[in-house]
C-alpha cells in the first residue's frame, strides 16, 4: 500500500468524520503528513449535538512520542477520559472500567481483576480456543464462500469470551449485536439516526449489563469454574469488585475482547490475500513464522486507532507546549506506521523484526491485559484458515466500520474450494 497524499497540512481535520471515511491510502498519506510537517497537531472537537463540544485536542502521530505519554501516566492520564468526547464521570466508569482510572483506582481493579486470569485458566482456555476455531471452519468449509468476518473472524472471540464469562450460547447473537453499537454506534448499519447514537449505546449497555447481572446473581450462589465466578469471589486483601465494577469490567471485556481480536483476523486476511508472497511465507512454515506473523498483522491492523490522555500539568512532548488540562490523543495507528520504528512501515512483512507497535495501547500500566489471548486467537485461526482452507480469497473490498475509533471491517466477502484440503 502506497499513501496518497492529497489533503495539505492545514486542510487535515481528524475530528471529522468524512476523513474516516476517505479511502484508506488518503489517510495514510495524512498521517505522513502530520508526523513529517505536525506531529503534534491542534484539532478543534467536532460539533455532534449528541455531546456537548469539547475544547480541542492535541493529536500525537510520532511513535516515540506515543510511546512518552504511554509511559509517563502521572503526566498524561487517564481518569478524564480515553475516548475524545467528553463525558459524564458515571459513563465514563460504566463503559471505560479500567481504561478510564489512573492509580491507585487502577491498580486495585486491575489487580484484583487479575486473579482471574490465573496460569490454570489461561491453559484451559488455550484448549477451548483450539476446538472453537475447527468447529468455526467445520460450519462454513463445504459452503465455498462466507463473509469472513461474521462466520469467521468474529465468530472465534465472540465464542471464547462468552466461554469465559460462562454466557450460554444462545445469547452469543445478542452480545454480538450489542457490542457491534457499543462499538459503532456511528455507523448506520448499527444504528441509523446519528441523533440516536447516545440513546442507542446506552440501551445497549445497559441490556448487557442486565445479562452480567443475572449471571453474577446465580455465580454467588453457585459459582463454577468460569471467570464470572472468579470475579464475583475474587478478593484482594478483604477487599471485592463492586456490583457497578464488576458490571463495568464486563462491559469492557466483551466490547474488547471481541471486537478487536475479530478486526485484527479480518485485516490479517485482507493483508494475506494482498500479499500472496507474504500468505506463502507463513504457509510453508507455519510454526517458526507465526510469532512474526502475528504481531505483524496486529501491527498492521491496529483495531484500537486511538486512546486520549489529559495533561495533568505544564508539559511539552515532540516539541509542542501542551498546557495543565488539555487532552492528548495517542493515534496508535499512525504511530505503528511510523518510518522512524519500522523500516517500510507500509510493507505487509510476515517477517518483520524488531515489531514493538503500539496496537496494544503501548507500554505502560494500561498496557491490554488480554494481549496473549489475542495472540493465542489469531494464530490457532489462521492455523485453521491455512491448513484447511489454503486457497481463501477475499471477492470484493471490505465493507468498513464509519469509526475514528475502531478500525473496523463489517463485511468481507470470500471464496474457498468447497470442502476445504481434503
Amino acid at each position: 500500500m502506497k499513501p496518497n497524499r492529497v489533503l495539505a497540512v492545514d486542510d487535515i481535520d481528524l475530528s471529522d468524520l468524512e476523513f474516516w471515511k476517505r479511502p484508506i491510502e488518503e489517510r495514510e498519506g495524512a498521517f505522513e503528513t502530520l508526523r513529517e510537517e505536525r506531529p503534534v497537531s491542534w484539532h478543534e472537537e467536532p460539533d455532534l449535538e449528541i455531546i456537548p463540544r469539547g475544547p480541542g485536542y492535541w493529536a500525537l502521530t510520532r511513535y516515540q512520542d506515543i510511546l512518552t505519554a504511554s509511559r509517563t501516566p502521572e503526566v498524561f492520564c487517564s481518569g478524564k477520559g480515553s475516548n475524545i468526547g467528553d463525558m459524564p464521570e458515571a459513563f465514563l466508569e460504566f463503559f471505560g472500567s479500567m481504561i478510564n482510572m489512573d492509580d491507585p483506582q487502577h491498580a486495585r481493579l486491575r489487580r484484583i481483576v487479575s486473579r482471574g486470569f490465573t496460569p490454570g485458566r489461561l491453559a484451559k482456555l488455550e484448549e477451548n480456543v483450539a476446538t472453537a476455531a475447527t468447529d468455526i471452519i467445520d460450519q462454513v468449509v463445504d459452503r465455498g464462500s462466507c463473509d469472513f468476518v461474521t462466520d469467521i473472524a468474529a465468530a472465534l472471540p465472540l465464542r471464547i469470551i462468552c466461554e469465559m464469562m460462562g454466557i450460554p450460547d444462545s445469547e452469543y447473537q445478542f452480545v454480538f449485536d450489542r457490542t457491534n453499537i457499543v462499538l459503532g454506534a456511528a455507523d448506520p448499519e448499527y444504528v441509523p439516526d446519528l441523533m440516536q447514537a447516545i440513546p442507542a449505546l446506552l440501551t445497549a449497555g445497559s441490556e448487557l449489563n442486565q445479562l452480567f447481572s443475572g449471571l453474577a446473581e446465580a455465580r454467588r450462589k453457585n459459582p463454577i469454574d468460569d471467570l464470572t465466578s472468579a470475579l464475583v469471589n475474587a478478593e484482594l486483601e478483604g477487599e471485592q469488585l463492586s456490583d457497578q465494577e464488576l458490571a463495568s469490567f464486563f462491559i469492557l471485556l466483551v466490547v474488547a475482547g471481541n471486537e478487536t481480536t475479530r478486526n485484527a483476523i479480518s485485516h490479517g486476511m485482507k493483508a494475506l490475500c494482498d500479499h500472496p508472497e507474504q500468505r506463502a511465507v507463513w504457509q510453508s512454515d507455519f510454526e517458526t513464522v507465526a510469532p512474526t506473523a502475528i504481531e505483524e498483522i496486529i501491527r498492521w491492523a491496529t483495531p484500537v486507532i486511538h486512546f486520549r490522555r489529559t495533561a495533568t500539568r505544564d508539559t511539552e512532548l515532540g516539541g509542542q507546549k501542551i498546557e495543565a488540562g488539555q487532552k492528548v490523543v495517542l493515534f496508535y495507528c499512525s504511530g505503528n506506521r511510523d518510518p522512524a520504528a519500522f523500516p517500510d512501515p507500509h510493507q505487509f512483512d510476515v517477517r518483520r523484526t524488531p515489531n514493538e507497535h503500539v496496537a496494544f495501547g503501548g507500554p505502560g500500566p494500561h498496557f491490554c491485559l488480554g494481549a496473549h489471548l489475542a495472540r493465542r486467537e489469531i494464530r490457532v485461526m489462521f492455523k485453521e484458515i491455512l491448513t484447511r482452507l489454503p486457497d481463501l480469497q477475499v471477492t470484493s473490498e471490505p465493507d468498513r466500520l464509519v469509526s475514528n475509533f475502531i478500525n473496523g471491517i463489517k463485511h468481507l466477502p470470500c471464496e474457498f474450494k468447497a470442502g476445504g484440503l481434503k
